[in-house]
């Protein structure tokens, strides 16, 4: 099966709607990765299969946690989850922070080639990136510890924004662990039809009591 079989077939398991043109820029998006990736090293995961449910359809299971306009996706790598996400609400700004410089030059190239005009790509670590306008939601697949989330990226959050981070199993050691300035919204087991992963998505906002 092909990857537009692949991704098809994925999406409607999953009740995922996409436009072709969608569609499309998804396909343009993994065939540019399985490209840079022989040089760059920019995932692991290049088996069709894999890329189809691991990169596309576990970043694109974010889309109903996401919150306002203004998004960041933190250690984005090779641009997971803001990319799939970018594309599928075009009408939301997405910035995508990685430190490493090689993976950053590929995010820039990828959103030329596809043209995406709503992606912005920063090279930074998050704690010394600095901004005039803050984000309604800040997204990390693979950053450590939601501590280290939340701490990193405080600065960078709007008063009602929502950090959103991708957990795989239930980290309730690390939820015991939140800083005292953020509370858990929620937290939600998804279940993504298709592939065998545990994926829980932890919402944490400010702490505004007392």
């Amino acid at each position: 099966m092909n990857i537009a079989a692949l991704l098809t077939t994925a999406l409607k398991q999953n009740n995922m709607e996409l436009t072709a043109a969608g569609q499309e820029q998804l396909i343009a998006y993994l065939n540019l990765m399985v490209k840079w990736n022989k040089v760059f090293n920019l995932t692991n995961i290049i088996a069709p299969n894999e890329m189809v449910y691991l990169h596309l359809i576990d970043s694109l299971a974010v889309q109903p946690f996401l919150h306002g306009r203004r998004m960041l996706d933190v250690g984005t790598g090779a641009g997971l989850p803001g990319i799939p996400l970018a594309i599928m609400n075009p009408e939301q700004h997405w910035a995508l922070l990685d430190k490493n410089g090689k993976k950053t030059r590929f995010l820039t190239q990828a959103a030329a080639e596809l043209g995406l005009k709503n992606i912005e790509v920063i090279n930074s670590r998050s704690e010394d990136f600095h901004t005039a306008s803050c984000f309604d939601s800040i997204l990390s697949r693979a950053l450590g510890t939601m501590r280290m989330f939340a701490e990193t990226t405080e600065h960078l959050l709007c008063p009602t924004g929502k950090l959103i981070a991708m957990k795989g199993k239930y980290p309730q050691d690390e939820l015991n662990d939140l800083p005292a300035a953020f509370r858990v919204e929620d937290i939600t087991r998804l279940e993504i039809k298709g592939i065998d992963i545990e994926r829980h998505i932890v919402r944490v906002e400010r702490n505004h009591s007392g």
